[in-house]
């Protein structure tokens, strides 16, 4: 499938899927979109409501990194450990990863957002003394973790072109995998996924958006 990249509104790079008419980021901020609706409303949302010592994170779509990045940033002046788990079936190219702009653009040395995509696949690797990262290559249909991770990115291809990956199935293992008072957020705020999510049990918020979108859901597992 023909690769392109695109400049999105603030400045950050993504990739484009021309055949798709989609791409891994939000077309109006790869940077804004992510700090919104990962780190602001899942990561410290969580943090707030919790104020743990640890914090298991489980990535649905690695993708380009950049989720992975802006948590090992947000808590590198805090005192929380992170454990992260990556999961992608089809990982992006190292060329790719080399024309992403992100260090650039949060000023951090390049080397750091190289050493999430260096780390080998299958194994635990200590990005910092904080951030353990572990890539997984396997489809979402296999996560079988039972009550594991804390938060859920869920970060997959949007539901127009990839709507096996937001059923009832895929969010049912969702609920599992997530320990009781843990969180799942998502950009997607479409009416089947929010139905989708609450029959597996998530009690569900709409929230706002990032830029270019007005709602974005965040489930939790009530203990």
């Amino acid at each position: 499938m023909k690769r392109e990249f695109l400049i999105t509104g603030d400045g950050s790079l993504t990739i484009h899927l021309p055949e798709w008419n989609e791409q891994y980021h939000s077309k109006h901020g790869a940077l804004a979109e992510a700090q919104h609706v990962f780190i602001e409303s899942g990561l410290h949302h969580f943090i707030g409501k919790e104020n743990p010592k640890t914090v298991s994170i489980l990535e649905i779509g690695f993708g380009t990194g950049l989720n992975a990045f802006l948590t090992l940033l947000f808590c590198s002046d805090r005192n929380i450990d992170i454990t992260y788990t990556g999961v992608e079936a089809y990982p992006v190219m190292a060329d790719e990863i080399e024309k992403l702009n992100y260090a650039q653009l949060t000023e951090v040395s390049a080397t750091l957002f190289k050493d999430l995509h260096n780390t080998p696949w299958e194994v635990p690797a200590e990005i910092t003394n904080s951030f353990q990262l572990t890539k997984q290559k396997k489809f979402f249909s296999e996560i079988n973790n039972e009550e594991e991770f804390d938060i859920i990115y869920f970060d997959a291809f949007g539901p127009r072109v990839q709507p096996d990956l937001w059923t009832e199935e895929i969010f049912s293992k969702m609920y599992s995998a997530l320990k009781p008072g843990g969180v799942l957020v998502t950009y997607s705020a479409k009416g089947s996924v929010r139905r989708a999510m609450q029959a597996m049990g998530f009690t569900v918020e709409r929230l706002p958006g990032p830029p270019g979108k007005r709602e974005m859901l965040r489930g939790s597992k009530i203990p």
